[in-house]
């Protein structure tokens, strides 16, 4: 029986990996697809300390190397299921496989739901973005194109606008905007264009502009997605009996982390906050801390 299994290894569980091992008396696994959304973004900007940015799978290589050098083991797996027992819990993998544990961190994040766009994934973290804390400075001023569906990517034109005069937002998948959204795009100017895009026309990561489907093309220099609908992975927490939003989001206590499932810790884009690679970080300190004082607690009653 392990002391700690981490599930997921992005950002939070790499970083609450690291922090467990450090306190050297613990047995702590990560479980990990080795996907997720970090492994997207070509360059985070916005971390202290790299001045010149860091793609999420150079992040996530360094982060599991630190890990490993404080005794911390790793499984590339998907947990299919979760169930807590008298003394911890048990986790079943894809295959069947067996895991055992006292305590449990759920990280096990989102995915943005981002349609198959020819041309778009290589731009991802590099010149077009989901997250407008993280990298609204990066369009700062310059001519920019948010491809979305619905009112889902006109709200994150709105959003936006405080950066960029120079917008335009792409309703790629033609579904309903909201008139009160239309309205308030009108109102500030932002060109609105209502059909699928074909291509998007990028040179090693950076935009250059969109074909729609119509042959138009739409030059711009930087881009959001906005699609809706992402998922969220809260299977097993709520497996666990853990409380979700009604996002679908974990709720935890803001001092330590824990869901409302006892020993069950969430952190990162799983649990109920802005979706910055820096607040998963911390997450993950935090949540590292307090299992750390669940398990001397453990220990001391055994």
């Amino acid at each position: 029986m392990k002391d700690c299994i981490i599930v997921g290894g992005g950002i939070a569980g790499l970083q609450a990996a690291i922090q467990l091992g450090r306190y050297v008396d613990y047995d702590v696994l990560v479980i990990d697809q080795g996907q997720g959304r970090s492994t997207l973004c070509k360059k985070y900007n916005n971390i202290l300390g790299w001045t010149e940015g860091i793609s999420g799978e150079e992040l996530r290589r360094r982060g599991r190397q630190q890990a490993k050098s404080f005794g911390v083991s790793f499984a590339e797996d998907s947990i299919e299921s979760a169930q807590s027992t008298s003394d911890g819990f048990i986790l079943t993998g894809a295959q069947s496989s067996r895991y055992e544990a006292r305590t449990l961190l759920l990280a096990t994040g989102l995915s943005d739901r981002i349609p198959e766009i020819e041309g778009l994934y290589p731009t991802l973290g590099e010149s077009v973005y989901v997250c407008p804390d993280c990298d609204g400075y990066e369009i700062q001023d310059r001519r920019s194109v948010v491809l979305g569906s619905g009112s889902s990517g006109a709200g994150m034109t709105l959003l936006l606008r405080e950066r960029t005069k120079d917008l335009i937002y792409i309703n790629h998948e033609q579904t309903p905007v909201d008139q009160e959204l239309l309205s308030s795009m009108e109102a500030y100017g932002i060109q609105y264009m209502e059909q699928p895009a074909a291509q998007i026309l990028q040179e090693q990561g950076r935009l250059k502009g969109v074909q729609l489907q119509s042959g138009e093309m739409i030059e711009a220099e930087r881009g959001f997605v906005s699609f809706g609908g992402n998922q969220v992975h809260s299977g097993l927490a709520k497996q666990l009996g853990a409380e979700l939003a009604h996002n679908r989001h974990v709720i935890t206590d803001p001092r330590t982390k824990m869901t409302t499932a006892e020993h069950v810790w969430a952190a990162g884009d799983l649990a109920v906050h802005s979706e910055l690679a820096t607040a998963a970080m911390g997450d993950g300190v935090i949540s590292a801390i307090w299992i750390h004082k669940a398990l001397k607690k453990l220990k001391a009653s055994s």
